[in-house]
């Protein structure tokens, strides 16, 4: 297949990238390479890429209105995968017109490009911040989510909701996934996994941020990927039980469906450090730090609808995970 992979320099975009072109399908990358974090990280990730056949690169903001629909009419995607965001909870803070320019006017560049573009399926990134205020756990695509907590979680809710006005109106399939905190080899410097690594080896301290009772749904980037593709496949169908008058979340008389892709398994912030620290051979310095605005205390991935649909549940063990990414964060900064 042609898949346009949007944020294809970032993280998830670029495991996701090698996978396909692994398969055999033709990738089409875009990111405009911001400087949120280092340009540095993003070139190496791209580099790798760009040595594989079937891979083509072009540096564009998907706010750009008019370059992304002249993307979509030459290049007539099958499917659509867009990762690229302005991400991050607490520089939402700091940078709220950011979210606003990425996240929904880039989002309405993509829709209308596939709307007019006959694209079979498009796949989006969504995040487990959308759970907001929610407490019950664990989180499930049929909880209603209607108290996010910052602006990013509230830009990712804008877009399931963009999503569905135009599988609805136009009939374009479209599939949401909430990602449960992803981490891993080649992952974003501003998260916790490798701002912990980096001052532990740097004998530097730590900041522990709700005195260390912050649990999270660690999620390892293979199993991230698994769940894209597996979804991507998986074209989204209308519910024929759905009903306006006790309206499912999740699902929809459209061809609209969300899942979370997380472990199932919340990890607590102190036992990820206690693990961090066992596979450095170093212990941290820590600073003991109340809760900041706009996170929450703990998330937990409600996998069900996932393993119904497309037959694939997380499981990679943060032991297991940690381990691998302390081996490429030594072999990629240390040596």
């Amino acid at each position: 297949m042609k898949i346009l992979v949007t944020g294809a320099a970032g993280f998830i975009g670029s495991h996701l990238s090698k996978y396909l072109l692994d398969r055999g399908d033709e990738v089409v990358g875009l990111d405009n390479l911001n400087d949120y974090y280092d340009v540095s990280l993003k070139q190496a990730r791209l580099k790798k890429l760009e040595a594989q056949a079937g891979f083509r690169f072009i540096k564009l903001d998907l706010a750009d209105r008019q370059g992304i629909a002249e993307l979509f009419a030459q290049e007539k995607f099958e499917k659509v995968v867009n990762l690229a965001a302005q991400a991050g909870v607490r520089y939402s803070i700091v940078n709220p017109y950011a979210y606003i320019d990425s996240n929904i006017q880039g989002f309405i560049n993509i829709l209308e490009g596939c709307r007019h573009n006959d694209v079979k399926h498009l796949v989006y990134a969504s995040s487990s911040s959308v759970y907001g205020a929610n407490t019950s756990m664990p989180f499930s695509v049929h909880d209603n989510i209607d108290h996010p907590l910052s602006l990013y979680a509230a830009s990712k809710k804008s877009n399931e909701l963009m999503a569905h006005t135009y599988s609805h109106l136009y009939r374009l399939p479209t599939t949401g996934l909430r990602f449960f905190t992803v981490y891993g080899p080649w992952g974003r410097p501003d998260m916790a996994m490798f701002l912990f690594a980096k001052a532990i080896l740097a004998g530097e301290p730590i900041q522990v941020f709700n005195y260390g009772k912050m649990k999270r749904d660690f999620t390892y980037i293979d199993d991230i990927v698994e769940g894209v593709v597996r979804t991507m496949d998986h074209t989204a169908t209308i519910n024929r039980e759905w009903s306006g008058e006790q309206p499912d979340p999740g699902t929809s008389a459209a061809p609209y469906r969300l899942y979370n892709i997380g472990n199932n398994n919340p990890v607590e912030l102190m036992y990820l450090i206690e693990v961090l620290e066992k596979t450095l051979g170093k212990t941290a310095e820590k600073q003991m730090m109340p809760i900041q605005p706009g996170d929450v205390p703990s998330t937990y991935a409600d996998v069900e609808a996932l393993v119904a649909d497309v037959g694939f549940k997380p499981a990679t063990s943060i032991e297991d995970g940690v381990a691998r990414f302390v081996e490429w964060y030594r072999e990629y900064f240390v040596s």
